[in-house]
């Protein structure tokens, strides 16, 4: 049994969102970011329990309506006297390793080719018509998979191509995917296909909390009698959403609403104009449930903070979310000279008719806590307006990545190929400086074919991609290779009987085609962070150049990790993730001062990959090492020799890589190259990272 939706901790825009396409699934679904353990899957799955039921044709497997039967459903077609039956409106989850035939459906290969049947199994795109698609992790999944879910949300309808047999049917549905942004982001353009975006987080009010875990205990212990509990609740709210649905088409977006919303997004510079149609839909949305037929400007308002925060232009590392002032501002900006602000009740959309929800009192759970008192949990209505206990949204990527670097001035770095004479006393440490505005760098890539997870990097083979060749298939034929088939029949139809025209195919005769595409890599900098590196300007200019492999990294769908180096030990400073955003905060508070332990820092290069290596066995590294290839500490030691052997141990782990040599001034030492030849792998100069010959360095210097 579900949670009950009402009985839900705060969480108002979670829940309008969820509802807004309740009631309208036109808006485009909804994407919902956050931490994990912030109730998005109990949100999602309590959803459904309150969504109306649907009529369907009986033994229709696609779930046609028999009032509008879909004319090309391939149980068609469906006569009108043909039996129906009410159920429930389903959920259906679409799991991360799900595969394409998953979740579109599949045709028999072997027997279309073989006897010539049209062989069709839905996919979960059909189980979900009329219902509700949940993608958790949805960041997670194959882009493809998105590209093919976002499109049949779009469109309404759901496509199956093999090699010239196709079958389509409708697939409407309302899409949520929930996300945990720590685990890397979606592209841009498949963030643009998503209608809503909330930003979720864990209350900071310990009562709040309290009722969470509190209502979560009642809930476990009596499950039937914790949602009879909320049973009125869930009806009420259940009727709401009928009655805004019924009501939807009456509701008239006039000129002034419209000129908010067009004047609201061209403030945000947002690309394109979905975001100008999703926010109309979603203000129409809104003002049925709050029972208007005339959207207002509290119903673009609602709708702009939904639909806009992850369309406005920022860079990836930016905090997501509106400015409030420029909202307000856009809005007064665009509203008609001769009309003040709608008569609603203002920003809080307190004033509509049926504000208050069906009852009249506040909401489907305005009782606040189980037992009907006004305790801290109580909500108020899901208009648009925050309660008390709704959490703040957080910058998910800020986090302070300092090692609470103490200001001081710059010192000289050592000087000779081991530096150990500057080594008596040692170097005061710096504050950390920030770095230089990003630049777009070349594609460092990793040389070989993998066969690692999705992303825009490395060749890898995949399931996507150019054809490339053809091979004897290891079970189920999935992506058929035509032309090789046929040359693997055509020996044998003399010997088969076949005289006459066409080709008799037989199962060994299959070919699966071999594709190539991009795959993802892990990308693991090793930044030397010591006092040979503080110069305030020198430090930007490499935090700069970091900072724009990671947003390369990020655009590439790469994991990252950064190794650091200063003093007398090396750190892990961030260990590998897909949040590029807490990798650019670590780096961004990086101080600097003190030996450099270069071995030290090869060493925990080494043991990090090792550990990657199990955990993470098909996705291949790339070291990018950024320093001026420096290595002192205690006196007396060969801190260049140790260093050397460090990155033979890499070289013989057969790590690609490339240093970034930051030695600066007329003479130069040379102790990055001499490093990258230990390493095997290239040197480039800091002030190269953006050359044009920097394409396929990595490549060049391992190409065997």
């Amino acid at each position: 049994m579900s949670f009950p939706f009402t009985a839900v901790v705060g969480m108002d825009d979670l829940r309008l969102a969820l509802l807004l396409n309740a009631v309208s699934p036109a808006v485009g679904g909804v994407l919902v970011r956050g931490e994990k353990g912030t109730a998005k899957s109990t949100s999602v799955r309590a959803l459904a329990a309150v969504l109306p039921p649907v009529d369907v044709v009986a033994g229709c497997r696609f779930g046609c309506d028999p009032a509008a039967p879909d004319p090309a459903c391939p149980d068609g077609p469906h006569e009108p006297e043909t039996a129906t039956r009410t159920r429930a409106a389903r959920l259906v989850e679409l799991p991360v390793g799900a595969s394409e035939d998953r979740l579109v459906g599949s045709l028999d290969l072997e027997r279309a080719l073989t006897e010539g049947v049209k062989a069709y199994e839905p996919g979960l795109l059909a189980d979900a018509h009329r219902g509700v698609l949940y993608v958790d992790e949805v960041n997670l999944l194959h882009d493809h998979l998105v590209d093919l879910l976002l499109d049949a949300a779009a469109l309404g309808t759901a496509y199956v191509e093999r090699e010239g047999v196709s079958v389509r049917h409708a697939a409407r549905f309302l899409l949520v995917g929930t996300m945990n942004p720590e685990e890397g982001e979606l592209r841009p353009q498949l963030l643009d296909r998503f209608g809503l975006t909330v930003e979720v987080a864990a209350p900071r009010d310990p009562a709040v909390r309290a009722e969470v875990v509190r209502r979560r205990f009642a809930s476990d212990a009596d499950p039937g009698g914790f949602a009879a509990q909320w049973a009125a609740e869930e009806t009420a709210l259940a009727a709401r959403i009928a009655g805004a649905r019924a009501r939807l088409p009456r509701v008239v977006l006039p000129d002034a609403a419209l000129r908010q919303v067009t004047a609201v997004c061209a403030a945000f510079d947002v690309d394109g104009l979905r975001a100008d149609l999703v926010t109309a839909r979603a203000a129409i949305a809104h003002a049925a449930w709050c029972g208007r037929e005339e959207v207002t400007e509290d119903d673009v308002r609602v709708a702009a903070r939904l639909a806009l925060p992850h369309r406005r232009r920022r860079n990836p590392f930016d905090a997501p979310g509106l400015d409030d002032e420029t909202l307000d501002q856009a809005l007064a900006d665009s509203r008609p000279d001769d009309d003040g602000p709608d008569g609603d009740g203002g920003p809080d959309g307190d004033g509509g008719p049926d504000d208050g929800g069906p009852d009249g009192d506040g909401g489907p759970d305005d009782g606040g806590s189980p037992d009907g008192d006004d305790g801290p949990s109580t909500s108020r209505d899901l208009d648009g307006s925050p309660s008390a206990d709704a959490p703040r949204s957080r910058d998910l990527g800020e986090d302070d990545g300092d090692d609470g670097g103490v200001a001081g001035e710059p010192t000289t770095a050592p000087r000779g190929e081991g530096g150990g004479h500057a080594d008596a006393a040692p170097a005061r440490e710096q504050a950390a400086v920030a770095p230089a505005d990003p630049f777009r760098t070349r594609r460092l890539e990793v040389p070989g074919i993998g066969a690692g997870a999705a992303g825009r990097r490395s060749r890898a083979r995949s399931e996507r991609g150019r054809v490339v060749g053809s091979t004897r298939p290891g079970g189920t034929v999935t992506k058929l290779h035509l032309a090789g088939t046929v040359l693997a029949a055509a020996p044998h139809q003399r010997a088969r009987g076949r005289t006459g025209p066409g080709l008799l195919v037989e199962r060994d005769d299959l070919r699966q085609a071999v594709l190539e595409g991009r795959e993802g890599n892990l990308v693991l900098f090793v930044v030397d962070a010591s006092g040979s590196m503080g110069a305030r300007s020198r430090m930007a200019a490499v935090k700069g150049a970091v900072l724009s492999l990671l947003l390369d990294a990020y655009q590439r769908r790469d994991k990252v990790g950064l190794v650091t180096f200063r003093g007398d030990a090396a750190e892990l400073a961030l260990p590998p993730t897909w949040s590029v955003e807490a990798a650019a905060a670590r780096l961004t508070g990086l101080p600097t001062g003190g030996r450099t332990p270069l071995a030290a820092g090869l060493l925990e290069a080494h043991r990090t990959l090792a550990r990657e290596r199990v955990r993470d066995p098909r996705r291949r590294p790339l070291l990018v090492v950024v320093t001026d290839g420096r290595a002192t500490g205690a006196r007396g030691g060969d801190h260049l020799g140790e260093a050397r052997r460090a990155a033979g141990l890499l070289a013989a782990a057969e790590v690609a890589g490339v240093v970034v040599d930051c030695e600066s001034g007329p003479v130069r030492l040379g102790l990055a190259a001499s490093l990258g030849a230990a390493l095997g792998a290239r040197t480039m100069r800091l002030e190269e990272l953006g050359a044009d010959q920097l394409a396929g360095v990595v490549r060049e210097s391992r190409a065997a």
